[in-house]
């Protein structure tokens, strides 16, 4: 497996359910993003449970997105935050756990914040139009990437996201990305697993 700076894989696929775990590590897959909107309460600390023994059973590094009081509790690695999470995530007792940051950015002043918490990498999105969520920036285009790269050093690790397909991962660790996130080109391919084989591929993991 092929490590980029301090990140697990160059492929991070991102699902919806704790079953995707064990599907896509399965087939490879050694660092996945977690990211449920339409649970909360005991369900939603069930599904983080469970996805952390999926993980666990396959070496994977998994990162709970946005819940991070859930993530403390459920004995968690890494989390994702947006930006707005950052209003009210508690930084210091995430710090005490051990536990990775990672920080969506998407301007200037937004990475800058980002880097003033000292994360795990940062995320920069989204790359090309996306359907998965409404966003308030438009697409940033892979030179977007490469400006990320020249501010924040050769040390911090970048995460490209937002409209990545398999043919278009290759364009983005080319312009500087550590790492390369998608949910629909995975979690809603006619072939899951498959595609977890040709991104692995195509990126040399």
């Amino acid at each position: 497996m092929t490590s980029s700076r301090h990140l697990p894989q160059r492929i991070y696929p991102v699902v919806d359910r704790a079953s995707w775990i064990d599907r896509l590590g399965k087939a490879g897959a050694r660092f996945i993003q977690l990211r449920i909107k339409d649970k909360a309460g005991p369900e939603l600390l069930e599904e983080i449970r469970e996805g952390l023994k999926a993980a666990n059973a396959h070496d994977i590094t998994l990162v709970i997105n946005d819940f991070w009081r859930e993530a403390l509790e459920c004995g968690a690695t890494h989390v994702h935050l947006g930006q707005e999470d950052l209003d009210t995530a508690d930084m210091k007792a995430l710090r005490a756990a051990g536990i990775g940051v990672g920080i969506s950015t998407h301007d200037v002043p937004e990475l800058e914040r980002a880097l003033s918490f000292a994360p795990w990498y940062v995320a920069l999105g989204p790359i090309w139009p996306t359907t998965t969520k409404e966003m308030a920036f438009g697409p940033q285009g892979t030179q977007r990437l490469t400006e990320w790269r020249e501010r924040i050093g050769p040390d911090m690790p970048l995460v490209a996201i937002g409209g990545i397909t398999l043919e278009r991962a290759p364009a983005c660790l080319a312009a500087g990305a550590d790492s390369v996130s998608a949910i629909s080109d995975f979690i809603r391919h006619a072939d899951p697993e498959g595609q977890v084989r040709k991104w692995l591929a195509a990126t040399h993991s």
